[in-house]
């Protein structure tokens, strides 16, 4: 499946319901504190404006027309007009800086709250989801659509509502100092600004977002190489791996180029515009000074209000583009969140109760992507008994512990545990009942003491000591010079596979469920690992109910019952000696691998 993009293709996302949609996140309602916040910063955005607009401005034109009479009289009354004119600007400065520290929490709390439903959701979604979306590009759109919250709000809330605020307030100001012409013209140039910006704007976005696809297609390749390194080193494919990322690099290289040369093309025209205003609006001040019904402070007034507007104006380009950019990758995260998850809940569900812990499944049918795996199921795993369930590769074996997870939910038929549907339980209280050593053990990368507490909120120095005893690895922890503090590396890779596997047994341990899954534990390891790993694995059994899914015949025959898949049905059952005195699938896998065995050991 092609990696998640941020900016996907030129869909286009509507501003005013992405917006409604995160205002919650930006007036939470059970926040009076971020409330005020909020009101506060409001305050002193109006209260720099209207100092930025009647303050400087018309302190500086009173002074200039006292030293425009010719007199030398009121000398003190200029200096303090010019002195208003700096405080006036130092004030407008003041004030925005005060609005962005009192703002600056509701931004952080806002994103903080997003970006935690967002990562909450992820994890609540299903399997099925997280299988078929590359981590890289899905982390990507996470990190894009919180980056683009506290833009977006910067944005909105103090560029373009104080924009439009000061633009009425110079509007009021020509309309009754200088006529309708300068108002009609300021209102012209403001229009064909605006309309040169969105239609050059608009063409950048496009090269923006080709841009950001190829960016975000080098990222996900690049973190899927990393992850499968020794992959690459397996086929001597790192050659391979950095010409592909070169060619994804050059090709984003070269959108980036076309973006940025864009960039030149949208400063100019807007700077055309701003300065043709400005002497347009300067020379119509100009004329009436002359006709007698201006002052020559009106043409510095004219000036500075304009040059005052110009200023966020310049910034339009970027607002635009950033907020309809910010639209896009919220619009991208907030899709994450609508998408639902394939296994939820019932409305009434209870917590699952684990008395015995009797596992039945009865004529369970399940079907993936319309393929369908397992083809009527029944089985019975008797409380505090070892059930092994083997068969070739594709039989549906690995299928069985995700459906006992309710990673997925069955098509067909149900599966209980000491008499409760699965799926009509809670999730979370059906997985603190059961507890799994898979095949491929991926460790976090923290600490062995971390991954092994990870079994259970709240563990001890001693719970985690007392599991890896359990797991026979306390001894190599404790000869390591950091002991428990060790750090596993990316997915454990600095354990060797029976240490993983060891951790992971320490990690069940820990969590000490009534039932207990071991899916393939041991297939990936050496023969003399996989025996010591074995009698460790026997060991913990022992009073619970246990399903061995298993490759290597020779780790299941003390088991209680063996069944046997073939093609998504179950071919055979019974016991080791039982099935091989029938002669069958079970037999015949059984005297191959015994052969294969024989075969290595005389090659030893």
């Amino acid at each position: 499946m092609p990696p998640i993009s941020s900016t996907p293709g030129a869909v286009e996302r509507p501003l005013l319901p992405t917006i409604r949609r995160f205002l919650p996140y930006l007036w939470p309602a059970d926040s009076r504190a971020l409330k005020v916040r909020i009101c506060g910063a409001m305050l002193l955005v109006i209260a720099s404006k209207l100092l930025q607009v009647y303050g400087a401005p018309f302190a500086l034109q009173g002074a200039v027309d006292r030293m425009a009479t010719g007199t030398r009289d009121g000398v003190t009354l200029v200096v303090l007009l010019v002195l208003g004119y700096a405080l006036a600007r130092f004030g407008t400065v003041l004030f925005d800086n005060l609005r962005n520290v009192v703002f600056e929490r509701v931004g952080q709390e806002a994103t903080r709250r997003l970006s935690a439903n967002v990562f909450r959701h992820l994890h609540q979604l299903s399997l099925r989801f997280h299988l078929e979306r590359r981590t890289g590009a899905v982390t990507r759109v996470v990190e894009r659509g919180t980056k683009s919250i506290d833009t977006m709000l910067y944005f909105l809330l103090f560029n373009i509502a104080p924009t439009v605020l000061e633009l009425a307030l110079v509007i009021g100001i020509f309309w009754t100092r200088f006529g309708l012409w300068l108002v009609a013209a300021t209102l012209v140039m403001v229009v064909v600004y605006i309309a040169t910006t969105r239609i050059i704007t608009d063409w950048r976005t496009k090269l923006r977002e080709q841009m950001n696809d190829l960016d975000t297609g080098a990222v996900a390749h690049a973190v899927d190489s990393l992850l499968n390194f020794e992959t690459v080193k397996y086929f001597n494919a790192e050659g391979r791996e950095a010409q592909r990322y070169d060619r994804a690099v050059n090709a984003y290289a070269e959108a980036a180029v076309k973006s940025e040369n864009s960039l030149a093309l949208l400063n100019v025209a807007q700077s055309l515009i701003t300065n043709a205003m400005l002497g347009g609006g300067m020379a119509i001040i100009v004329y009436g000074w002359a006709a007698g019904r201006f002052t020559p402070g009106d043409v510095v007034l004219v000036s500075t209000l304009l040059s005052q507007l110009f200023r966020p104006l310049d910034l339009l380009g970027m607002v635009y583009r950033t907020v309809r950019q910010g639209v896009i990758d919220m619009g991208a995260m907030f899709d994450l969140i609508d998408t639902p998850a394939d296994v939820t809940d019932v409305p009434d569900a209870k917590p699952l109760t684990i008395a015995k812990g009797h596992v039945r499944l009865e004529d369970v049918r399940f079907a993936y992507d319309e393929r369908e795996i397992l083809k009527g199921i029944t089985l019975d795993v008797a409380p505090g008994s070892t059930v092994a369930v083997v068969g070739p590769s594709g039989a549906g074996k690995s299928t069985l512990a995700r459906l006992l997870f309710r990673f997925y939910d069955v098509t067909g038929g149900r599966i209980t545990m000491d008499g409760q549907d699965i799926a009509q339980v809670t999730q979370q209280s059906l997985r603190s009942a059961i507890g799994i050593v898979p095949q491929d053990t991926v460790l976090f990368n923290d600490t062995i003491g971390y991954n092994i507490a990870y079994g259970k909120a709240g563990a001890t120095k001693e719970d985690i000591h007392a599991a890896a005893r359990g797991a026979a690895i306390a001894d190599f922890i404790e000869r390591l010079p950091d002991g428990y503090d060790t750090r596993v590396g990316e997915r454990g890779l600095k354990l060797s596979g029976g240490e993983k596997q060891r951790v992971a047994i320490a990690r069940t341990l820990l969590k000490d469920p009534p039932i207990l899954i071991l899916d393939e534990a041991t297939s990936a390891l050496d023969s003399r690992t996989e025996a010591e790993i074995q009698a460790t694995l026997e060991r913990i059994e022992r009073g619970r109910t246990t399903i061995v899914i298993a490759h290597r015949l020779s780790t299941i025959v003390h088991a209680d019952q063996i069944v046997v898949l073939d093609s998504g049905r179950i071919a055979e059952r019974g016991t080791h000696a039982e099935l091989l005195r029938r002669r069958g699938l079970y037999a015949e896998m059984w005297t191959r691998q015994q052969a294969e065995r024989e075969e290595k050991m005389a090659a030893q």
